[in-house]
């Protein structure tokens, strides 16, 4: 199958006549959200969800475009600071009024919640908000920060009232679940769905849902087939297996899209002495991920065209930085690695590792499309070079704790994983500080840097890119810093996602950069 690279393209339409329609809509999720809490995860599903019932200052479409959200305008009035201006006569779904109050306890809350696994301190950290009136704000930085609309963009408002002193456990059984958004709260059961009601008083265009119920199915299978058989109305996350299939079904319409989504692998820089890396035979054996050979040696055996051809059935892009083509910040100098297992080998054993050793690759299971086939996939790859590689997976509710911080002194549990990232941001500040800076808690840098890399040459870059109001300038450094990334082998891409929805007749979905599947993307024929 040849796929072609088109943002939001519609592969199959519905037919002609169209049922008539309820105004109840029911959605298959393949990765849940881990809370109804907006700031406990920085992660896809939970992003996606909050957007129903709570808004951000400034919105995102489908391209992830900025537009006006809770926020009307924002400019620059001094090198040192934002100036926001609100938008009034907007009610939170308890009648309560939305306020500069709320923005400036949601700047306090977001990067504070207890066990986050991935927090939003690097959209939030060296920003302060500062309430100048009712309906302005203020956010004060250190130095001259060009992109603060794209981290502001990132941010979920909630209450002062309800939201801000709230735990997860409040949000998560309805009580702090009280936001601006089209949609409101009605019951969380985990594994089993999420039920929202039409905001009759949304401050924006009205949704045409008056209910949504999000169904987590898990099985591929099991969602294409509740697709098929009317249980639920749209599926997110089509598995590739099948979408060959669903195009030729007439009861059936598709929409895909290429994603900003990187998949990648995330390498312990940090221990000398790893869990999951052993000599063989099980021994111990001092970190060889450490070295700059052995990560190019692992790069270099992963065929990429295999994955995307194979395990992806081509419906996937090869990677070889953070960001697809057409993102602010991408190097137009780095080109996916080539698969090369002779040169793996010389590498390998170079570095001092004829022979190899033993390794344990850790990822998701319903998380990211074919996320445990991939996690197979390349531990077969390295396995014939000579790094004999097993594959251990789980659930993402498990996962992204433990390779977050479930090992001693809250440091990541693995020492190779696979994970995904999308730029919330849109650009490649959002990874770069993200996933490549120091793990810095106090300067927001880090959250995601699973594998503790740190580059001292790189965070003084970035520092610089992130404080350069030039434009152009500031691609250019963007990319500089990415290119330094990649080339120290800080992570490896694998692939970018190309994500499929899928609804029944009658109906359709706007494929979104941010992966999301929002209620107000399903429209009808």
């Amino acid at each position: 199958m040849t796929y072609r690279l088109t943002i939001g393209a519609v592969l199959a339409s519905a037919m002609l006549a169209s049922p008539a329609w309820s105004e109840e809509l029911t959605i298959g999720l393949g990765s849940e959200a881990t809370a109804i809490d907006p700031h406990f995860h920085n992660l896809g599903p939970n992003n996606a969800l909050a957007r129903h019932i709570f808004d951000r200052l400034i919105l995102q479409n489908e391209l992830q475009q900025l537009e006006p959200g809770l926020a009307v305008s924002w400019e620059p009035v001094d090198d040192l600071t934002w100036e926001f201006k609100l938008r009034e006569g907007v009610k939170f779904h308890d009648g309560s009024d939305f306020t500069a109050d709320d923005v400036v306890c949601t700047w306090d809350r977001a990067p504070n919640v207890p066990n986050s696994p991935s927090s939003f301190a690097t959209y939030t950290k060296g920003k302060t908000a500062v309430k100048i009136d009712d309906y302005t704000v203020h956010f004060k930085t250190e130095a001259p920060y060009p992109l603060m609309a794209n981290d502001v963009s990132t941010v979920t408002i909630v209450s002062d009232e309800v939201g801000c002193e709230a735990t997860t456990a409040e949000y998560n059984d309805g009580t702090a679940a009280v936001g601006t958004g089209p949609f409101k709260f009605v019951s969380y059961k985990p594994g089993d769905a999420i039920v929202v009601e039409r905001n009759e008083d949304y401050w924006g265009e009205k949704p045409i849902w008056t209910s949504v119920t999000f169904k987590p199915i898990k099985s591929a299978p099991a969602r294409v087939a509740a697709l098929l058989a009317g249980d639920v109305d749209v599926i997110a996350a089509v598995p590739t297996t099948d979408v060959a299939t669903l195009e030729k079904n007439e009861d059936v319409s598709l929409s895909q899209g290429a994603s900003n989504r990187v998949i990648y692998l995330h390498l312990d820089h940090d221990r000398s002495d790893s869990p999951f890396v052993k000599a063989n035979g099980g021994g111990a054996i001092e970190n060889p991920l450490q070295k700059l050979e052995v990560r190019k040696a692992i790069s270099m055996a992963i065929n990429r065209d295999a994955i995307v051809d194979r395990v992806m059935e081509g419906i996937a892009i090869k990677a070889g930085q953070l960001l697809p083509d057409g993102f602010f910040g991408v190097s137009d100098k780095l080109e996916p690695v080539e698969y090369d297992p002779e040169g793996a080998r010389a590498l390998l054993a170079g570095a001092g590792y004829p022979d190899g050793f033993e390794l344990t690759i850790h990822g998701p299971n319903d998380r990211y499309i074919n996320d445990a086939k991939i996690a197979e996939a390349i531990g077969q790859m390295l396995s014939r070079v000579g790094i004999k590689t097993q594959v251990e997976t789980m659930p993402r509710s498990v996962y992204f704790g433990r390779a977050s911080k479930g090992g001693p002194n809250d440091t990541p549990e693995f020492s190779f994983i696979l994970v995904g990232w999308g730029a919330g941001s849109g650009e490649a500040s959002s990874p770069l500080k993200s996933l490549i800076g120091t793990h810095n808690p106090d300067k927001g840098w880090g959250s995601s840097n699973r594998g503790r890399y740190s580059n001292a040459e790189f965070d003084a870059l970035l520092d610089t890119a992130l404080s350069t109001v030039d434009d152009a300038e500031r691609q250019a450094l963007l990319a500089q810093a990415t290119e330094m990334a990649i080339e120290d082998v800080a992570i490896i891409p694998t692939h970018y996602q190309v994500n499929t929805w899928g609804t029944r007749k009658g109906l359709n979905y706007v494929a979104r950069t941010d992966e999301y599947t929002l209620a107000i993307g399903v429209g009808k024929e």
